[in-house]
């Protein structure tokens, strides 16, 4: 392939996961993209680097599970689609159990050194501040959930709606070295041994009784940031600060996070911990490990002082503490058609979290389809939807065809941001799932089960006919 074509650049704003991956599909469709990132000319308050698709939160993608997960079909369907995103993390992934982590540093350097070799491809360190002029007759806005305020005030004026905002939650990261293995251990939740793993993935901090409430004092009365400017403003679920967590209820933590579940202390088998800390390896060295669950917004005084009470942590040196940042997102389901082009603008896209979607790969997913989307546009052809019954499309669905208002409330959106997860899958057809002939009974945690493989079946069987076209 040379760098010559005969059609005009598509335009991607934000060199993040979605706008990563949504050039490299148009790259690779044969049509030339220039790819505009503003880090490197203006950094956001999350980011530390000038590297594309860095990862600003977790390092994990989630389970990779494809027969019973949701998150684990998108991405086998991400695989099956050619993923630079999804290439690029198996590539880089470290131990973490059922999970795919992935060495962040490595990931985002791979990202990058694939997108600035690409024969049309065309990187611009600059910040578009305004919506892509028309003669940008194809354009995608990935700009993710730190938009910058100028592009985020042109949106709004184009659409005439406000955007939605949510707070998310950066957790800590420990220097494996500071962490005291005589009371911690390694193991992962019922020794589960995932890709690139051992079942010993983790590392578990353990507590009793006393240390737990002693802990859950001291995140309640612990000193936080405040964002007077923004308040009444949601967190997404998925990503709650632990102080939150911990206001909500004493036991909140024991049976979210922080569960003592499928975990024996190495050190005291025959007494099981009244609740675990676990953390997960960060990079590829295992130098660094994060806080698995630990997404705050107390102040980084507060934040050692008080992650030191744990047991195992006493002593721990932080290689970054947590923080908080504003998350925006437009109201999808009133805002972009089904191909996520802003309904009045066509040829103009939105991808990635700005649309509503929630989670590192579904980002890239959206990127992905709306990548796939303007090169089909560009060639002369309608984009083809992906089936609804594939993750893909369930996802597509969820921010396109999403609930918009209350009945209760009339002009109220209840449009939320969403993991891809079973529920947005449509039903199987009756009779799919059947009683296995050995089994007497056949309900509750094994029909579930077996629906769930029986969705990711059928999810990835129509994903491959699609992409065949």
């Amino acid at each position: 392939m040379t760098k010559t074509s005969s059609h005009t650049p598509i335009h991607v704003i934000g060199g993040g996961l979605a706008g990563s991956e949504a050039a490299w599909q148009i790259a690779e469709s044969g049509i030339p993209v220039i790819l505009h990132e503003m880090r490197g000319v203006r950094g956001t308050d999350a980011h530390k680097t000038d590297g594309l698709a860095e990862l600003v939160c977790s390092n994990s993608f989630r389970s990779d599970d494809a027969t019973s997960n949701a998150v684990g079909v998108l991405h086998a369907e991400m695989r099956l689609a050619g993923s630079l995103i999804m290439r690029s993390a198996d590539a880089n992934q470290v131990p973490a159990g059922g999970a795919l982590a992935v060495d962040r540093d490595g990931f985002s350097n791979a990202v990058t050194a694939a997108l600035e070799s690409h024969p049309l491809i065309t990187i611009t360190r600059e910040e578009v501040t305004g919506l892509p002029p028309e003669e940008w007759d194809q354009a995608i806005i990935a700009t993710g959930p730190l938009t910058a305020p100028s592009l985020a005030e042109a949106i709004q004026a184009r659409t005439g709606a406000d955007s939605l905002a949510f707070f998310d939650a950066i957790a800590p990261i420990v220097h494996t070295a500071s962490i005291d293995m005589d009371i911690c251990w390694y193991q992962s939740r019922y020794d589960k041994v995932g890709p690139g793993g051992t079942g010993k993935d983790y590392i578990n901090c353990p507590m009793d009784e006393a240390q737990y409430n002693a802990f859950i004092d001291a995140l309640i009365a612990g000193d936080t940031t405040g964002f007077k400017e923004w308040e009444g403003t949601p967190y997404f679920d998925g990503c709650l600060p632990i102080e939150v967590m911990a206001e909500r209820g004493r036991e909140t933590l024991r049976h979210g996070p922080m569960k003592p579940m499928g975990l024996t202390n190495a050190h005291n088998p025959t007494v099981k911990p009244y609740a675990v800390v676990q953390l997960r390896q960060d990079n590829a060295l295992g130098t660094l490990y994060n806080m698995v669950g630990f997404q705050t917004k107390l102040k980084y005084g507060a934040q050692a002082e008080i992650f030191r009470l744990i047991p195992g942590l006493e002593n721990a040196e932080f290689a970054r503490l947590g923080g908080l940042h504003r998350n925006t997102y437009i109201n999808s389901p009133t805002l972009l058609d089904r191909s996520l082009t802003l309904k009045g603008r066509p040829g103009l896209r939105f991808a990635g979290q700005i649309t509503g979607c929630e989670g590192y790969v579904e980002s890239a997913s959206i990127g992905l389809l709306a990548g796939r989307f303007a090169a089909a546009e560009r060639q002369g052809h309608a984009p083809a939807l992906p089936p609804e019954t594939t993750a893909f499309g369930a996802l597509l669905n969820h921010i396109t065809g999403g609930h918009i208002v209350s009945d209760d409330e009339p002009g109220k959106r209840s449009f939320q941001p969403m993991n891809i997860n079973f529920g947005l899958f449509p039903p199987l057809e009756p009779g799919t799932v059947t009683k296995p002939e050995a089994m007497k009974r056949f309900r509750g945690k094994d029909k579930a089960i077996a629906k769930k493989h029986a969705t990711a079946a059928r999810a990835l069987d129509d994903c491959a006919r699609w992409l065949k076209g």
